[in-house]
Order: C-alpha cells, then structure tokens, then sequence
C-alpha cells in the first residue's frame, strides 16, 4: 500500500474567469482521518470532486494512492459521499446493493448487509421511505462495501439532526477502525470533526491556508495575550500569524512561539477552533479572479 494517500502539486479548477481552486500543493500520509475545513465557497467541494472524477483540473496535477486520477484508474480504490448521500429513492435497501455489487469490481456484499442489520434498516424498505439518519447509514453500508482504500466525505452531517449527525460520526470511526482507510472529511464546523479528524486541511478563497498533523500544528502555535502598547514590541520578536487588537489587549496568534518576558503578557495553548479561525481571519484580499 502506497505511503501517500493524496498528492497535488499548483492544482487548481477555474469557473469561467474565476478559480475556485488555485495553487493547491500537498501531500497527505495514507492511513489518516482528514479533516478539511473552510467556510462555504472555500473551495473544499471544488478539490473532492477533482479528486473523485466529477471535475477535470484546470491546472496542476493529482494524484490518490500513488497513481494519478483518469477514467478506469485509481477512483475504484476510491469512494464518494456528498451532502445529500444520494441514493435512489424509488430503490429498496436490497436494490442499491444490488447495483453497487454489479458497478463495483471490489465489492463485498456481506459489508454492507452486516451494517445494516446492526442498524436494524431493513433491505425491503424503500430508500426515500428512510429517516436522514438511515439514508446516511445506507450511503455509508454502500460506500464501504466497495472496499475503498479512500473514503471521501463531503459534509455528510449537514443535513441530519443532532441525533443522527452523532450516530453517523460514530459509524465513521468504527468504519475507520475496521477497515484502516484513508478517510477525507470535508465540514465548516470544527466541532464536528474535533474527536474524528488527527490530520487538517485549511481551505479559504480557494487557497491553501494551513495542512499538517493536527497534534504537531497545536503544539507549534500559542495565544501571546497582552496589552495593546506593548504589543509591537512582543510581536516584533515573534512568527505572527494573526494579530486581533481590542480595545485595551492584544491577542497574537504565533507560531513556532519564543519566550515571551514581559509581566503583563501570558501564554497559552491554542485549541483546534481557535486555530482554524484565527487562520481564516488572516487579512486576505481576494483578486476579481479568485472565487469568494
């Protein structure tokens, strides 16, 4: 199995004069829970359906699990779930196996029909007949019934309940324990992804803001908090990433932090929402060619 799940190198799609994504360069280790962030119009739906056919590159290169993607290529190895978990909805549960089984050469049937008795879905029900939450754990039974060495999710809690949302979220990382894949997970609420997610992926404007192993991006960053007059001179000896300025304090996000002496300011750990915000809120001006 390939050690690189994910490859792009200056990957980008434009929409008419405007990229949805642009620039787009990284390399993500096989074997880890993803978690892509950014808010809606970031460009995170623009780069998984490149990377599940849907969409052709305007410019770049891609590649999943060391082979680039093309027609009747790598995107067998690889499957999909959108926001909507479309599925036929005249179909019985049986009826979606049977069409997974016969447009999947990878498939494996007792997958699905195992997860789904655990679920107590029954197969003769009609697909539309299904709660949200049972239509997601469909979707999910099919998805892994494939096999896929590359499960991608494009926020498929966003429409479920509560309830539902929680049940799913638990599937997925028993999912991802049974089976060892790579799992890409696309949302615009940290929270959500929090407990799944060990490895991040920071979309906005269609560009790149922040990729790496979460635990290794928590550990390089801190919150230097202190008053506003001093605040050029502790963030002149400091990596600034943002810098937010209140009426009467100061807050520097900084990576890579130095000793900090001086006894009106303090340091502390900075959480992985206060991360990801911080790195949206960079002072960013898109160009008339960037999508918004």
């Amino acid at each position: 199995m390939t050690e690189t799940a994910i490859a792009t190198k200056k990957l980008g799609r434009r929409y008419g004069r405007k990229w949805g994504l642009k620039d787009c360069s990284l390399r993500i280790p096989a074997g880890r829970v993803v978690g892509l962030v950014g808010p809606n119009g970031a460009g995170k739906s623009t780069l998984m359906n490149m990377m599940v056919g849907l969409l052709r590159p305007t410019e770049g290169e891609l590649e999943l699990l060391g082979e680039p993607v093309g027609p009747n290529s790598v995107l067998e190895r690889v499957a999909y779930i959108d926001q909507e978990h479309s599925l036929y909805r005249n179909f019985k549960v049986r009826d979606m196996l049977t069409a997974g089984r016969m447009l999947n050469t990878r498939w494996d049937q007792q997958i699905a029909v195992e997860r789904l008795r655990e679920r107590n879905i029954p197969l003769d029900r009609k697909v539309g007949e299904l709660s949200g939450g049972q239509r997601a754990q469909v979707a999910l039974a099919v998805a892994l019934a494939t096999t896929p060495e590359l499960l991608i999710l494009d926020e498929p809690v966003a429409s479920l309940d509560p309830l539902a949302r929680k049940e799913m979220m638990s599937a997925l990382m028993a999912a991802k324990a049974e089976t060892g894949c790579t799992v890409v997970l696309s949302s615009h609420v940290v929270s959500e992804l929090e407990r799944l997610c060990d490895y991040l992926v920071v979309l906005d404007y269609g560009q790149l803001r922040l990729v790496g192993d979460i635990d290794e991006l928590l550990d390089q960053h801190r919150l230097l908090i202190g008053p506003v007059p001093t605040a050029d001179q502790v963030a002149a000896g400091q990596d600034v990433v943002h810098r937010e300025d209140d009426v009467d304090r100061t807050t520097l996000l900084v990576r890579g932090a130095r000793p900090v002496d001086h006894p009106q300011w303090r340091v502390e750990r900075v959480n992985l929402e206060t991360l990801v915000m911080q790195y949206l809120s960079m002072a960013y001006r898109p160009t008339p060619e960037t999508v918004a």
